[in-house]
């Protein structure tokens, strides 16, 4: 409400300006991102923490697993039987093809047993999804020699350089031609009812990469992908906005807004622009705890608001305050029209829940907030002061919180990626792991021999499957998201290691483990990708 609220004493005084001035500096500029620095510190700080102690926690829950694991017959490890009974409880839709590749992952010491080293790696393992690998190389390598070559050469098309920056070109031009067409339709000269020649351009490029995309690449390898599918999405929503431009289907007319979307495909030019977007791909999921505490917020402040305000404010009920203007509704003919000079902000009130929460927010945005507020005070009492007061002090902590929860996941994520700049796109956990048609086989002997005879049908499958195609062995490959917690695991991996020797210090009075003493480190060692070993039951 800047420059408003000083302007009556600016055009008594030209120098109450610099009480204005000074205030805001120190206010706005200085105070709240104060404010904003500290909150960012220590939320920074209790992220931190938090994830020193889920970690620690985990640590502590895998070693008392173990303990009760184990046996006197075997101290040294983990057999199969007993990790099958733990993932019984753990996971009970998990089935037995998944048992046991999940037993396969975490031995990574080749021995019959699963020992405490390669347990403290459970966590991360047992939220693979497990899936045959598969043997061809594209979806197109059994077709005839003819339509083999095309689709190789399409394959090969799509996943040029050439061809993602002739798209990016392409993506660009049409972000330049929406400006044009804006510039047009501000000077009058756009048709509004008609098919844009562009929009059908534009969107048959789009068609045609998708189409190209989806033989070359396979749909199965073309959905895989997240860009794809948000290339994918676009291009449907452009095509339905095209529909309702066509037939005149007014009402879904606001799909055309959506064009500029593709725009965004632009951020993969450069991996800085990618990691922003994949934080805020990031954020959607968990800012939903932060939406809902907002909304709660609102709720607490509008049931408040109707109790105390509800009915106050009307048009032409603030006539002897300073913003009478603002609500004031009056029909007057002048001539032969009819001429309705209305204020509007009489619709900002309390009356019922969906006008409490429109108010609220554009108390939280903080435009012409006083309007509202002395519009309320002069019909009741200068007390109510105290509730727009108490509501912008709640709302500026409030959402100074979520945006250094915003800072929070963008400075990490730039952190992490700073730290690893080698690696390549970021494609989740993947881990690999090959089965032997002998290990198959006693893996199924040992279900009919515990009374789950009927839980072996998957791995029957598998031996089929190798019988069939006259292999000795298959591979499987487990794939997971990327969650904070793994990347908190490769920042933190300097600390973690303190934390654990200060966990072990506290735990000296404990029983100690029969294990080495390396294994403290253990959890920090990557999961390799291409692990053949065989396990004996």
């Amino acid at each position: 409400s800047f420059p408003d609220v000083m302007m009556p004493s600016y055009a008594r005084n030209p120098w109450s300006c610099v009480f204005f001035i000074v205030y805001l500096s120190i206010e706005l500029y200085f105070i709240m991102n104060l404010l904003l620095a500290v909150v960012f510190d220590t939320f920074n700080d209790i992220e931190k923490r938090k994830f020193k102690s889920l970690l620690l926690h985990k640590r502590t829950a895998i070693q008392h697993a173990y303990r009760l694991l184990v046996t006197k017959q075997r101290p040294s490890g983990i057999s199969f039987k007993h990790f099958e009974g733990l993932l019984r409880f753990y996971k009970p839709r998990m089935c037995a093809r998944e048992r046991y590749l999940t037993f396969k992952a975490l031995n990574q010491s080749n021995t019959p047993l699963v020992s405490l080293k390669d347990f403290y790696n459970f966590y991360e393992v047992v939220g693979l999804k497990w899936k045959a690998k598969r043997n061809r190389e594209h979806w197109f390598d059994d077709l005839p020699r003819t339509a083999f070559l095309i689709f190789k050469g399409i394959n090969i098309l799509v996943k040029s350089r050439v061809f993602q920056y002739t798209m990016y070109t392409v993506v660009a031009v049409n972000g330049i031609w929406i400006l044009v067409e804006t510039f047009m339709l501000q000077g009058g000269n756009f048709f509004s009812r008609n098919v844009p020649w562009s929009y059908i351009v534009f969107l048959t490029i789009y068609g045609v990469e998708l189409l190209l995309k989806t033989t070359g690449l396979g749909p199965v390898e073309y959905l895989s992908s997240g860009w794809n599918l948000f290339d994918f999405s676009v291009t449907l929503f452009a095509f339905l906005g095209l529909m309702a431009l066509a037939f005149n289907m007014e009402p879904f007319y606001f799909i055309v807004v959506l064009r500029p979307l593709q725009l965004l495909r632009l951020f993969k030019l450069k991996k800085r622009y990618r990691n922003v977007l994949d934080t805020m791909f990031e954020l959607f999921p968990r800012m939903a705890s932060l939406g809902l505490t907002l909304l709660i917020f609102y709720y607490c402040f509008a049931i408040v608001g109707m109790e105390f305000f509800a009915g106050v404010v009307y048009p032409n009920c603030c006539n002897t305050s300073t913003v009478a203007d603002s609500y004031r509704w009056v029909n007057h003919t002048v001539g032969n029209k009819t001429v309705v000079e209305e204020g509007y902000y009489y619709l900002n009130n309390f009356d019922n829940i969906l006008n409490s929460f429109v108010t609220l927010f554009e108390l939280m945005v903080v435009n012409d907030w006083y309007i509202i507020m002395e519009g309320v005070t002069s019909q009741t009492t200068h007390w109510s002061r105290l509730y727009f007061m108490i509501f912008y002090i709640v709302t500026m902590v409030v959402m100074t919180i979520i945006v250094a929860f915003i800072l929070d996941a963008f400075v990490f994520r730039m952190n992490y990626t700073r730290k690893n700049q080698d690696s390549e796109e970021d494609n989740g956990i993947v881990l690999e792991k090959e089965i032997s048609k002998e290990e198959v086989i006693g893996i199924i002997e040992l279900y009919k021999r515990t009374s789950a005879a009927t839980e072996t049908a998957q791995l029957q499958n598998i031996v089929l499957q190798m019988d069939k195609y006259g292999q000795m062995s298959t591979v499987f490959l487990g794939r997971r998201s990327r969650t904070k917690s793994d990347l908190s695991m490769k920042m933190y991996e300097e600390e973690i290691q303190e934390w654990y020797e200060e966990h072990s210090r506290k735990e000296e009075s404990q029983p100690a483990l029969q294990e080495p003493a390396s294994a403290s480190s253990s959890s920090l060692k990557p999961l390799s990708l291409r692990q053949r070993s065989q396990t004996v039951i």
